[in-house]
């Protein structure tokens, strides 16, 4: 094993030198709906190495590519709208600080129609100003979620409930777990966003 590089801890995987489970996982997360459509920020970099929290995902393919499958359902397949989904997402990297987190969405974020007001309060961890009541409720219930869990009192879900329904709050809960994941390894590892990366991580010889 190579020893640590010096933006991150842990090596880059060589698609070339990957293990048949790490060949699966490779493949899920390269060509499934994260690669179809718009790419709005790179999975790989130019040898193929993955980018952010997927190379981690390598380290354990079996339970890598469960949480990867739960991901991507979180993206493409519950039935929260894009901004909603983006701006839950943002709040998630602003609570933990996750500058990974943070470049990519915000990426997805203006494509999906967050202006540069909404990102830069979302960034600050101030309120957006949304007009649409839902959008407005989702965040606030989001930064519930993910900043104050201490704080989820009788109360105030029965007015998160009656602003967004049972289902959209199952949906924002596991999307806030899986955020937070994703920003814990990632602080775990070191893993830098690729715009603040500095030098690249050496790749793995495995």
């Amino acid at each position: 094993m190579t020893s640590a590089p010096p933006t991150g801890r842990l090596p880059l995987f060589h698609p070339a030198r990957l293990s048949p489970e790490q060949q699966t996982l490779y493949a899920e997360i390269t060509g499934g709906p994260r690669a179809t459509g718009p790419r709005l920020f790179a999975l790989t970099d130019d040898e193929g190495h993955l980018h952010g929290p997927f190379n981690a995902m390598l380290s354990s393919p079996r339970l890598g590519g469960a949480l990867q499958a739960l991901g991507s359902a979180i993206r493409f397949g519950t039935d929260l709208s894009p901004r909603v989904r983006e701006t839950a997402i943002l709040v998630v990297a602003t609570v933990w600080d996750s500058d990974f987190e943070r470049y990519a969405h915000e990426s997805v974020g203006r494509a999906v129609g967050l202006t540069e007001a909404e990102l830069q309060a979302l960034r600050e961890g101030t309120d957006p100003g949304f007009t649409d009541p839902f959008e407005h409720a989702a965040w606030s219930a989001t930064r519930m979620l993910a900043g104050h869990p201490d704080r989820l009192e009788d109360t105030w879900y029965t007015t998160a409930r009656a602003s967004l329904g049972e289902a959209v709050l199952f949906e924002l809960s596991t999307l806030v777990g899986y955020y937070a994941t994703l920003a814990l390894q990632l602080r775990l590892f070191a893993v830098p966003a690729p715009d603040t990366a500095g030098p690249a991580p050496r790749p793995s010889r495995r």
